[in-house]
């Protein structure tokens, strides 16, 4: 007997038909003597057509206390019917909102942090054999308003009540049958893990997978929540996101490859190669609310330097024209940029005990006529930019370098 916490996404509990199979998949753990808190989003579409309303009524700054309120509302329609499919079954069930349980966040409204949650209400249910069904996505502030998590939430709401109640799992259902060497999209050889550690994840959902919230993953590896991702409505073992031990040192020297296609470079041209130079580009940048990802810095014999770095595509016409006013103050000859790049990285903990990792990354690339672009490493990462329409040549070719394809070692894990 075990207790679980079991996360359904939006996808999962998107229809009447699919709430009702996952009640029957609930149905089926209760009857094996497992305690079972269940997490639910809101059905499918349901948030953006609330968010659609608001935008109606307020198209550009819609109050965000007010947001909140609103778009907490999709999670309460779902628990509700959860819960009656459950009772349908005669499987005791309780609802909870976030406020109910309560998970007490700051007021950040619209990405509020999980500062504290009540587990007393909750074990009391468990004690009495009922499953427990809480809205993902939402808590409350010490002033007793409605919070929201921001996109991608219910990962977290999920993994925070596992680690509250000391679940022996948090098992995330979704669409996908676990975690890939890479997108099975891009090659038709990527190989689902078994497991896979907390630092090569939160380095994937850096990176471009969208399987987990990165929040999530770093609250399960803070408090040490063993975390599966599981297919919805598909049997099998899913995938394992764990510590490191004894039983990962074996493992491939690489998990997985992730890439990200959002990627845009600008490069300042010829600045004066002074002490704060860095400082005086990248503040404003900044000050601007851009993030900024891979830098490189390239100092001339005439004592400039070339100022590399990369953005959100999303942000890039922003950070140019912020670029732009930065030359001019600073004497730099231009900006130039390409919105045209992505972003392609290998990771494996296997890192930290190989040699020459980089230089086969490298040596794939250049079989193929890729030239790389910018260059960024972590003790279990080596990531590159490259032009975009590189991309997917890019990723299968250092996924059968690294042997990742199928029949191969990955199969083992």
């Amino acid at each position: 007997m075990a207790l679980y916490v079991q996360k359904y996404g939006g996808t999962s509990v998107g229809s009447v038909e699919r709430i009702e199979a996952v009640a029957e998949k609930i149905q089926g753990f209760k009857r094996q003597g497992h305690d079972i808190v269940v997490v639910v989003s809101a059905m499918s579409g349901e948030t953006n057509r609330l968010i659609g309303l608001a935008k109606e009524i307020q198209p550009h700054t819609p109050n965000p206390r007010e947001m909140d309120v609103l778009v907490s509302t999709g999670e309460q329609v779902t628990i509700a019917l959860l819960c009656m499919a459950l009772e349908k079954r005669g499987v005791p069930a309780r609802s909870y909102t976030g406020g109910q349980v309560k998970i007490l966040t700051d007021s950040s409204h619209m990405k509020a942090r999980i500062e504290d949650i009540e587990v007393s209400s909750m074990q009391a249910d468990l004690a009495e054999g009922r499953v427990i069904v809480v809205a993902g996505f939402q808590g409350v502030d010490a002033g007793g308003n409605i919070t929201t998590l921001g996109r991608g939430g219910s990962d977290t709401t999920g993994v925070a009540l596992a680690a509250a109640l000391k679940a022996d799992e948090c098992q995330i259902y979704t669409d996908v049958d676990g975690v890939y060497t890479t997108d099975p999209r891009v090659v038709e050889g990527a190989q689902r893990l078994n497991v896979i550690t907390f630092e090569e994840m939160l380095e994937m959902a850096s990176l471009g997978s969208k399987v987990l919230q990165i929040r999530a993953v770093e609250f399960a590896g803070k408090y040490k929540v063993p975390l599966r991702v599981l297919h919805s409505f598909q049997d099998g073992p899913g995938t394992l996101i764990t510590i490191e031990d004894e039983s990962t040192v074996e493992k491939p020297i690489i998990s997985g490859i992730a890439f990200n296609r959002d990627e845009a470079k600008l490069t300042v041209i010829g600045v004066p190669d002074i002490p704060g130079v860095a400082s005086k580009i990248l503040g404003p940048v900044s000050r601007a609310n851009i993030e900024v990802d891979v830098i490189v810095q390239n100092v001339a014999a005439d004592n400039t330097t070339d100022f590399t770095f990369t953005v959100h595509r999303n942000d890039y016409e922003e950070a140019r024209t912020v670029l732009n006013q930065v030359a001019e103050e600073l004497g730099a000859r231009d900006v130039v940029g390409d919105n045209k790049i992505a972003k392609v990285s290998i990771v494996g903990v296997g890192m930290r005990s190989h040699a020459g990792v980089a230089s086969k990354m490298f040596d794939a690339l250049a079989e193929e006529n890729i030239n790389i672009q910018m260059i960024s490493t972590s003790e279990i990462k080596v990531s590159v930019v490259i032009a975009e329409k590189y991309l997917e040549l890019a990723v299968r070719a250092l996924h059968t370098a690294f042997e990742l394809d199928v029949n191969n070692s990955v199969s083992e894990k």
